[in-house]
Formats: C-alpha cells, sequence, structure tokens
C-alpha cells in the first residue's frame, strides 16, 4: 500500500489503509521491543510490479510495527530498506526489528 493510499488529506486514514493496518498487525508476529535500546530496522520487500517505489511502504509499515510493538521510531537508528521482483501473486514482506550494538 502506498502513502497515497493510506492517508485522506494530512490528519485521517483512509477505509483502505484501517483494513491494511488491521489485517499487518495479525500477521506480525508477537514479541517485545526494548523501547529504550537504540534500534535497527530492515524490509525486505519483494514488488510484482517494476514500478514500485521501494520507499512508499516503508512510513507506513514502521508506523504499524510501532503499534503493534510498542516502541517510538525515534529509536530507529538504522534502516535498511531492499527490494526484488517477483512474480504476481508472489509479493512478501519481510521484516526484522533489532537491538543495535554498541560500537
Amino acid at each position: 500500500m502506498s502513502v497515497n493510499l493510506a492517508w485522506q488529506g494530512k490528519r485521517f486514514k483512509t477505509p483502505a489503509y484501517k483494513d491494511y493496518e488491521k489485517g499487518m498487525i495479525l500477521r506480525m508476529p508477537n514479541g517485545k521491543i526494548e523501547t529504550d535500546q537504540m534500534l535497527r530496522v530492515e524490509f525486505f520487500f519483494g514488488f510484482s510490479n517494476k514500478a514500485s517505489d521501494l520507499d512508499n511502504p516503508v512510513k507506513l509499515l514502521m508506523d504499524i510495527a510501532q503499534k503493534k510493538y510498542g516502541f517510538n521510531d525515534k529509536m530507529v537508528f538504522e534502516l535498511n530498506v531492499r527490494k526484488c521482483l517477483v512474480k504476481k501473486g508472489e509479493e512478501f514482506i519481510q521484516m526484522g526489528i533489532y537491538n543495535m550494538l554498541p560500537f
């Protein structure tokens, strides 16, 4: 889902985004995030459309992950995003949230 489909104006989620959010929360595994730790987030998208922008789903999924796991995205200090092309019907999303190791 793209950012353009997610918001009506500046303040209201569309019905399509509300459905998407509910579905994604149900699909995400249960877990606990240390809310005071520096975090690294990874996204890997399998898109069937060559025109799909890499960054469109990132904001939506970050917001959904915050809601599911109770962290604030201000604690994300590293973000890795990748995509690949797949056949229609084989689209996927993989996400990982990790504590950053000290340097």
